[in-house]
C-alpha cells in the first residue's frame, strides 16, 4: 500500500459513497486509477466491505467481555456478531479478551446485552463503557 492508496481510504472512510471522480479530483489522479486501486483494494482485503454508519440517536456501548482460557474465541465472537444490537465484534489483547460495540434504544437495551453475554459459561465477567461521542478518522 502507499501513499495514493492511504488518501483513497481516508476519502472513502468518511464517506464510501464519494464518487470515483471525486476521488481522482482531490488525489490528483484519473477516475480509472481509483477504481483499479479501488477493486485492488477489496481483492488484497485491505477494504472488507462498505458499510454505512448511523447517527440514530441511540445509545452506543463498548461490552469488555472476559473469557474462560479454554474458550474458542473465534466461535464466541461468531455468536456475539450475530446479535442484532452489535456493529462490531473486536477480539483483543488484554485483560478482557472480546470487545462488543452495541447500538441500542436506551440503556435498558445495553443491559439486556451484558446480562445475554454474562449468562453464557465462557464468559468470565464484562466492562462497560457508554460511548458519548463518535468521530470517523
Amino acid at each position: 500500500m502507499d501513499d495514493l492508496d492511504r488518501e483513497i481510504l481516508s476519502i472513502l472512510r468518511r464517506d464510501a459513497r464519494t464518487p470515483y471522480t471525486e476521488i481522482a479530483d482531490d488525489v490528483g489522479t484519473s477516475e480509472g486509477t481509483v477504481r483499479n486501486r479501488v477493486e485492488q483494494l477489496v481483492e488484497d482485503g485491505t477494504i472488507e466491505r462498505f458499510t454505512v454508519a448511523t447517527q440514530t440517536g441511540n445509545v452506543k456501548a463498548m461490552i469488555e467481555i472476559a473469557v474462560d482460557v479454554n474458550v474458542d474465541h473465534n466461535a464466541l465472537a461468531d455468536t456475539f456478531v450475530e446479535w442484532a444490537e452489535v456493529d462490531f465484534v473486536w477480539e483483543v489483547s488484554g485483560e478482557e479478551d472480546v470487545v462488543l460495540i452495541v447500538d441500542c434504544t436506551d440503556t435498558s437495551e445495553v443491559n439486556e446485552l451484558i446480562t445475554r453475554a454474562r449468562e453464557r459459561d465462557e464468559v468470565m465477567g464484562t466492562k462497560t463503557r457508554l460511548i458519548l461521542e463518535e468521530r470517523v478518522g
